[in-house]
């Protein structure tokens, strides 16, 4: 720090949220208590005629799901304590030379899924950053061994020769290449003679599609006759470099990063861990060739927008004040191709602008899979202390001389080293990245990124404020990253599969944040990471108010309060106060009225679906009746999707299983409500069944999409009539059984 008088950055806690939380929560809660009252009185009566037994079975299941729907709601509530934002002053960090070096880490799996073009968009734009070039190394890890990933860094590589000096040159502030150049009419920010400056942007426009034609080519023309198959092939690591005999080359190359491809080793016979191996392996073959101190790991759809982010990282890792226990600064995920109706809630609003602050005003956020930069020794555990015995250290991390040097920076990057494919690093990075070296270690249970779940971010990052690290999140106006959000149902819900199936599988764990310890972080903090490990199990209570009242209403079981009934109100307060705060919330965070229905009926819809059949598969991997698994969410754009997609049209070309409950509860909703109207006028009990009657009015019109897509959408993005008939038959059948159980009971 230059100034030791002058921070590095400031923390502003939002006292108006903070009011309007507290008092919300707490008159909240006092009407949970009228209601559990009211519920619970219903057993205490000895009256069977005014107690009522047919309905015993059904008031009971509602009251649990109320109980388990206040406990989650509850656990939500830490999130909302204390929530901060900060600002940093990157101006005032030390001069270049002393800045610490940074690895940065790219991530891709599926070229298919994946499209060549823009990961290597995010290689150059990371290579771009505003930082020394001397002290930034760029890896890709290559999980999906493809020939022409490794081909297309080659060709990312002669293009950044050419772009990075560019970049830096005039001062670009967006520079990722395709961004950047689709946005020329928007973006004429620029230093340097206009002259001067407009040729040379006419260059490197053309340069660009010189290169984005080398990639489409290497994918239409090149033939891979490696033995690599996804899933089985040896190591395969290169430093992407230019021609050492060329010195006017070798001056460009002074400007420019290390840039390294990684494809690990993969066998059928040996489980790989899925991102978190991945991870592990760039961790140790950095560490033999740059071994920088801070790590910043992004998804290959995750561009750098901001160029500034690396420094202002270090705003807070060179801290003197925070430093030493700072395991990782967190940066939101913000999306480029957000539509102005966004359907699907892809930008994840209330995560990035709202949980992740309040998490921030307690022990810090959750480590969030890509856009965070960590301090490589937080991953070491506490295993690498002074005086430690190599040979003990073995037993840890591995039997790699090389590697274990590197734990105590006894090896210095040398990347001139490893330019020779014959030479001893780049043989020692080969056997680093084997499927074969963690095995017996301490790798991916205590050092490193945990392989227990496939939430592998989210585990890891507990298990390092358990042990005393913190964390801190920093988000601000210009996006430090912009990725591709989900613009479609399929990969939404398939998606929301995944991340339910890693964090419930968690929460039922040995990790479950109520049980694991010795633990350092605050009751608070532990909260907010119980409720993000078992929020997925709303779909247990949402189930059941989407069934239960409906059959009951069939039936003329009145499941709540009459309107004449003081509890009546406490039933409306208690929607009416969760409709408010999640209103408030959204507002407060830029979004409007429409944003509050969208983001509602997302919850709903991956409650029922998504979130339903990741705790099962989380239950059943618990058990060992499933393996995990792991499916790239698809980032290639279908230019029909996308059309439904910019139009505000659900997209419903997904699985049955998806389909089916959705359709299902819209049907069992609606024939409730006409039939249960129908009887109510007719006996003259409305009164009675207001509250249920209103309850399949919401449900309806918040599913108001999916009735569109069953009868009045002709379009190929409708719900088939075959999901419709079959759901019908499914709704009659719960009718029929479920129904008669309630009778019975």
């Amino acid at each position: 720090m230059e100034d030791s008088d002058q921070p590095l950055h400031v923390c502003h806690v939002h006292k108006s949220s903070i009011i309007f939380s507290r008092l919300q929560s707490f008159l909240h809660i006092l009407a949970v208590l009228f209601l559990f009252y009211y519920r619970a009185s219903f057993f205490l009566k000895n009256d069977t005629e005014t107690r009522g037994i047919t309905s015993s079975l059904p008031w009971f299941l509602l009251f649990l799901s109320e109980l388990f729907l206040f406990l989650i709601w509850l656990l939500d509530q830490a999130l909302r304590w204390r929530p901060v934002s900060r600002s940093v002053f990157p101006e005032r960090l030390p001069e270049d030379d002393k800045l610490p070096a940074i690895d940065v880490f790219v991530f891709t799996a599926d070229p298919e899924r994946e499209p060549t073009l823009q990961v290597m968009n995010t290689v150059i734009s990371a290579m771009a950053l505003d930082y020394p070039p001397d002290k930034l190394h760029v890896y890709l890890s290559d999980d999906g061994g493809s020939a022409v990933t490794l081909k297309g860094m080659r060709e990312a590589w002669k293009f950044a020769k050419w772009w990075i000096p560019f970049c830096r040159r005039f001062k670009i502030q967006n520079r990722c290449p395709n961004a950047y150049f689709s946005s020329l009419a928007d973006d004429d920010s620029h230093s340097g003679s206009f002259d001067e400056f407009t040729r040379e942007q006419e260059k490197l426009k053309e340069r660009y599609q010189v290169f984005k034609e080398s990639i489409k080519g290497i994918k239409e023309t090149f033939v891979d006759t490696s033995s690599f198959t996804g899933k089985d092939h040896q190591s395969v690591i290169e430093v992407i470099q230019g021609n050492p005999i060329d010195n006017t080359e070798q001056e460009e190359l002074a400007m420019l990063p290390q840039l390294a491809y990684v494809s690990r080793e993969k066998r059928p016979s040996h489980p790989h861990h899925f991102k978190a191996g991945a991870f592990n392996v760039l961790l140790r073959v950095s560490g033999v060739i740059s071994n920088s101190p801070y790590i910043l790991a992004l998804d290959c759809d995750m561009y750098c927008n901001d160029p500034t982010s690396a420094r202002q990282a270090m705003c807070f890792h060179l801290d003197p004040k925070i430093s030493s226990s700072l395991a990782f600064v967190q940066f939101p995920q913000r999306f480029h191709n957000i539509s102005w109706n966004d359907i699907y809630d892809s930008q994840l609003r209330l995560t990035y602008s709202l949980r992740w602050q309040g998490m921030d005003g307690l022990d810090g956020p959750v480590l969030s899979g890509t856009g965070f930069f960590i301090k490589r020794v937080s991953l070491y555990g506490n295993y690498v202390q002074e005086g430690a015995d190599p040979m003990e250290l073995k037993r840890y991390f591995g039997p790699s001389n090389e590697f274990i040097k590197s734990l105590f920076n006894q090896k210095k990057p040398n990347v001139a080293k490893i330019r020779d494919s014959s030479n001893t690093l780049l043989q020692e990075s080969k056997f680093l990245a084997s499927c074969t070296y963690g095995s017996e270690t301490k790798w991916g249970q205590d050092i490193g990124f945990l392989h227990y779940s496939v939430a592998e971010d989210y585990l890891t990052g507990f298990t390092l404020q358990s042990k005393g690290w913190t964390s801190v999140y920093l988000s601000s106006s210009t996006p430090q990253f912009l990725g591709s959000g989900v613009t479609n149902l399929n990969d939404l819900l398939t998606q929301g599969i995944r991340w339910s199936s890693g964090l419930v599988e968690v929460g039922i764990s040995k990790f479950c944040p109520f049980v694991y310890g010795p633990s350092k972080m605050s009751f608070l903090e532990k909260m907010s990471y119980g409720y993000l490990s078992l929020f997925p199990l709303y779909f247990l209570p949402l189930w059941c108010f989407a069934i239960v009242p409906q059959l009951c209403l069939l039936s003329g079981i009145p499941m709540y309060p009459e309107a004449s009934n003081s509890f009546f109100i406490v039933f409306l307060f208690i929607f009416a106060s969760s409709f408010v705060q999640f209103s408030y919330e959204v507002f407060i965070t830029g979004g409007s009225l429409r944003s509050v229905i969208n983001e509602l009926r997302l919850w709903m819809i991956k409650s029922i679906t998504s979130h339903l059949y990741g705790s099962l598969d989380a239950f059943m991997k618990r058990i060992g009746m499933r393996e995990a698994s792991f499916l790239p969410t698809n980032k290639v754009d279908d230019d029909e999707t996308v059309e439904l997609y910019r139009n505000g049209k659900f997209d419903f070309r997904t699985s049955a299983m998806f389909l089916v409950p959705l359709v299902v509860i819209v049907i069992l909703n609606t024939v409730s409500l006409i039939v249960g109207i129908t009887r109510a006028i007719l006996v003259g009990n409305l009164d009675k069944m207001f509250l249920q009657v209103l309850l399949s009015i919401y449900i309806l019109a918040i599913s108001y999409p999916i009735i569109e897509g069953m009868v009045i959408r002709k379009d190929k993005g409708r719900i088939p009539t075959s999901i419709t008939i079959s759901s019908a038959a499914y709704s009659m059948i719960i009718v029929f059984l479920i129904g008669l159980g309630f009778l019975v009971y």
